[in-house]
């Protein structure tokens, strides 16, 4: 459990993610200790993470309002996050594709990595009870990730091992507190089974729009020179994610809203929450890469290489 030193106040995000990072690496990791973490700060720190999900919440009540509950028009609504969705065509990723040094490109892997939740987990976490036509789909999904039953086609070490090669691991202290906090929001969204529909769409945006936020990532490894063994995760990314997504629609959302009309905004609410928190950390990483250098800007904003639609997996 995290450190009695390490409590926040909701005026201090970063500890107060730090406090949560550190409490979801313990509640995931399997341990043999058979001594149960202190009643008292779990209570403590659910607390927290539960304020942290109801002030985001809150946040993006407004862009619900217009979410539609039949399954074509909302799947329609859904898909037209990959345009106008909190985030999408950020600056930052054709940045990398074309000027960004390695040191770079080093420091925005290890905020990636050390801020990644682990997706076949959420993944593994979501589909818990789930009906069984998006279950399967999920069940689909999950393989993948696990390089369809091949250890070195398993998606989450490929991205360690680009990390590796880049020298790019960080410990969390180093790590933007909205990394952590886009982290910390999904592992609540996948462990917490009252928002069980909000990781589903949580999920789905990832797949919906990572395509083109890997390929800017490996358009930038390549120009950089790093080999193509290495920036897999990246190049592997650019192109499953597209059919994953498809089939996300097709088998996971389009049953759950046609049997339940009500998880239309639940869905809806679980794929702001994470385009939100995706943003805020494009917002981060833009500030320390580039800091008060205006030149930056005017290279990432080039004609050329705005219309790149992205969001962090």
């Amino acid at each position: 459990m995290a450190s009695p030193e390490l409590a926040a106040s909701p005026q201090d995000p970063a500890a107060l993610q730090l406090r949560l990072a550190l409490r979801n690496q313990a509640r995931l990791r399997p341990t043999l200790d058979a001594e149960p973490p202190d009643p008292a700060a779990e209570l403590a720190d659910r607390r927290e993470e539960e304020r942290f999900v109801s002030a985001e919440r809150q946040a993006i009540r407004a862009s619900l309002a217009d979410v539609p509950s039949d399954a074509p028009g909302f799947l329609q609504w859904f898909e037209s996050l990959k345009d106008r969705g909190p985030g999408q065509h950020d600056p930052l990723f054709p940045w990398l594709a074309g000027s960004a040094t390695l040191a770079d490109m080093r420091w925005f892997i290890g905020q990636e990595l050390a801020g990644e939740a682990g997706f076949d987990d959420l993944l593994a976490l979501t589909q818990l009870r789930m009906p069984e036509r998006p279950k399967l789909e999920m069940a689909r999904n999950f393989w993948d990730e696990m390089g369809r039953g091949r250890a070195p086609g398993m998606h989450g070490p490929l991205l360690g091992r680009l990390a590796e090669a880049l020298n790019a691991r960080l410990p969390l202290e180093q790590v933007v507190w909205p990394s952590l906090a886009l982290a910390n929001m999904m592992v609540a969204l996948a462990w917490n089974r009252h928002y069980a529909y909000q990781a589903v769409g949580a999920l789905g945006v990832i797949e919906l729009t990572a395509p083109g936020r890997a390929a800017a990532v490996n358009d930038g490894l390549r120009r950089l020179g790093v080999e193509a063994g290495a920036r897999k995760y990246f190049a592997l990314h650019a192109h499953l994610d597209i059919q994953h997504s498809a089939a996300w629609d097709a088998e996971v959302l389009r049953p759950l809203v046609e049997a339940d009309p009500r998880c239309a905004r639940a869905i809806a609410e679980g794929a702001l929450l994470r385009l939100s928190a995706g943003a805020r950390c494009f917002e981060a990483y833009r500030d320390q890469l580039w800091g008060s250098q205006p030149h930056s800007m005017s290279r990432a904003s080039s004609p050329d290489m705005k219309r790149s639609p992205m969001s962090r997996r």
